[in-house]
């Protein structure tokens, strides 16, 4: 198979051609380098890279041309609090683009479409564990734009014939474990790796965000999800939606929630330190607490999460952060 990769050099999209070459494939990538890594992109054979702006219809009818026969979609903005200030730059690179990506690939033969959406579009979850069923009331803009996305890919699967598989991630976090990807994120904004900068030097404090939530810390819970169980997703996914010419829409993560503060001590254990804290007030459009059923994954594509304690999260980081 030859699969299309659009952010490919960035965090997710690279362990995901990760899994592609193990399974075989090749792989065609197109990255800006905005927020990706030129290290990131394996020297094989099997993998030819494009650098541009998948926005300019140019550069992207170019990278079409190539031929690919799956479509992997990374190349988003995805700050939940950035996408309240500037929604802008979300409806101009989340929504406008991926419209664009959308139509020009109703020009070529490409039928199938592996979107990243997000668990933020569920919003202020009204039960626990989200299920898929769950009514979708985001709580941030960015949610907002991914939304958008997944209504216009099941209008565009009954008009146009399109398969795709929309992958609700809940929180992704960790690095390769064997140590294969090693380029930074530029820019960080999820907790993880802002906790990494802090503790490498690259940030002077950590900021906690509320601390007055009806959790048992008080501090936000989220399910995170390791990235190369996420990549692994990926490929089932793309698996599934070719080999059936079906779609599939399903959460990914571990059905375990972890606080913030939980997060931040895990951080200080495998550092080995204390790292410096201050605590401020609650963002908006954050949600108390977000944990996934992923029931649904494990009874479509055979998959479930494999990594799910924190420090082992924070330990295939901190192999790169402090290397």
């Amino acid at each position: 198979m030859k699969a299309g990769i659009i952010g490919g050099a960035g965090y997710i999209g690279s362990h995901v051609v990760l899994e592609l070459l193990q399974a075989g494939h090749e792989v065609l990538i197109l990255d800006d380098l905005s927020s990706g890594n030129l290290i990131n992109v394996p020297r094989n054979p099997s993998v030819s890279f494009m650098e541009g702006d998948f926005t300019d219809p140019v550069v992207l009818a170019g990278f079409l041309s190539r031929g690919p026969e799956v479509i992997f979609h990374f190349a988003a903005a995805k700050a939940a609090g950035e996408s309240m200030l500037v929604p802008e730059k979300y409806s101009r690179q989340n929504i406008r683009g991926t419209l664009q990506l959308l139509e020009q690939m109703q020009e070529t033969p490409c039928r199938h479409f592996v979107f990243s959406s997000t668990a933020a579009v569920y919003g202020n979850p009204q039960r626990m564990p989200v299920d898929e069923t769950h009514p979708r009331q985001p709580e941030n803009y960015y949610g907002f734009t991914k939304l958008v996305i997944e209504d216009q890919l099941a209008w565009l699967s009954r008009l146009r014939g399109l398969h795709y598989a929309a992958l609700r991630y809940f929180n992704a976090a960790g690095y390769d474990p064997a140590g294969r990807i090693r380029g930074l994120e530029k820019n960080p904004a999820n907790l993880m790796p802002v906790l990494m900068e802090v503790a490498t030097g690259a940030r002077s404090q950590f900021e906690i965000f509320g601390t007055d939530y009806g959790t048992p810390d008080g501090t936000c819970i989220r399910d995170y999800i390791h990235v190369s169980d996420l990549a692994r997703a990926h490929v089932l996914a793309m698996d599934f939606i070719v080999g059936k010419n079906e779609n599939l829409l399903v959460n990914l993560g571990t059905e375990q929630g972890l606080s913030v503060l939980e997060i931040y001590q895990a951080a200080c254990e495998v550092v080995g330190r204390t790292l410096p804290v201050v605590y401020a007030g609650r963002r908006p459009g954050d949600p108390e607490q977000l944990i996934a059923s992923s029931r649904k994954a494990r009874e479509l594509l055979g998959w479930e999460a494999r990594i799910k304690d924190p420090r082992d999260f924070l330990k295939s980081m901190w192999q790169v952060y402090a290397s």
